[in-house]
């Protein structure tokens, strides 16, 4: 008689579906041909109330699908955090239903989580838009208002050998492994976000705890950016909250980027230049020789905040 093995999986593959069927198919057809033989997993797919036909699609799969039923639509963190509820590996793999996946996307996410063992935050890839193969994600930075962008710079062949894992701010969710204990001892994703920023909110807790965020800069699939429908409907309300609750950390981690911005506008003048002191400051830490920014920093990138919460204190308050 078969026996059947209900050890737990290594890796819980979760992806969040809403519509987008064709999509689904796609990266699902990818992921089954990129997962490397041998790893043990499970493939959990979260409904969010499509009304397109997946939910018909779904009730086709077997082993070693899951597939979790929400009633109405809850957003991306409210879907991704049920489905996170109900996996049993001890790495959860978040993958977007519009992702490409082929050959050679896991292992260098896997060597990267590993090696940094219990300081591991969530660990990304690079990304690439399929219609120009142009880098859209190489991690996340804080630019000078503050907010967070892609990093788009495409790593070359000798910055894959030298420094194959890279210490980021934050990461995209769109494709990201995580401890399943960081995750929970994180909380997973705030629901109080719609659609976006949930990612960027979780890495800051995890900075904030002493956790490292990275991009594994030799894994690379392909992204159909923001496909499901009504993506990009509450960012600006989205951002502001990131705002109200990491404004500190906003100002510190986008610090040495107005340092480099503002010192070569004063290079370009020297009639503005600061004083000798203050120059030393600036330029020690565009250098990492000094870990704290200067206060000049700071104040730029505090000034730059209040500029965007004003706005926003005039958009939402009509």
């Amino acid at each position: 008689m078969e026996t059947r093995s209900f050890a737990a999986p290594r890796i819980s593959v979760i992806t969040p579906l809403f519509n987008c069927l064709e999509r689904t198919r796609a990266m699902v057809d990818s992921l089954r041909g990129a997962m490397p033989p041998g790893v043990s997993h499970e493939i959990i797919l979260v409904d969010d109330g499509s009304t397109d036909g997946t939910r018909e699609w779904l009730a086709t799969l077997g082993e070693p699908f899951r597939v979790v039923l929400n009633a109405a639509n809850l957003g991306f963190g409210a879907a991704t955090n049920r489905g996170a509820a109900s996996a049993r590996g001890d790495v959860l793999a978040l993958l977007n239903n519009d992702l490409v996946l082929s050959q050679g996307w896991l292992w260098p996410m896997m060597e990267a989580l590993e090696g940094l063992g219990a300081r591991a935050g969530l660990v990304g890839n690079v990304q690439l838009d399929p219609a120009k193969l142009e880098v859209d994600h190489a991690g996340i930075r804080i630019n000078l208002k503050g907010k967070p962008e892609h990093e788009r710079r495409r790593p070359g062949p000798l910055s894959r050998l030298f420094r194959p894992v890279r210490r980021k701010v934050a990461v995209t969710g769109a494709c990201v492994l995580v401890w399943s204990a960081t995750w929970r001892r994180l909380g997973g994703f705030d629901e109080d976000y719609v659609n976006g920023c949930e990612d960027v909110d979780l890495c800051l807790r995890a900075l904030d705890v002493g956790l490292v965020n990275a991009v594994a800069m030799r894994s690379a699939v392909l992204h159909h950016v923001s496909s499901s429908p009504g993506r990009k409907l509450r960012d600006e309300e989205n951002t502001r909250r990131l705002f109200m609750r990491w404004r500190r950390w906003l100002a510190y981690l986008g610090s040495r980027d107005w340092t480099w911005d503002h010192f070569g506008r004063l290079v370009q003048d020297p009639r503005d230049f600061p004083d000798p002191l203050e120059a030393w400051r600036m330029a020690f830490f565009m250098a990492h020789v000094k870990i704290e920014p200067p206060e000049t920093a700071l104040e730029g990138m505090n000034a730059a905040i209040d500029g965007e919460l004003a706005r926003w204190q005039g958009m939402f308050s009509h």
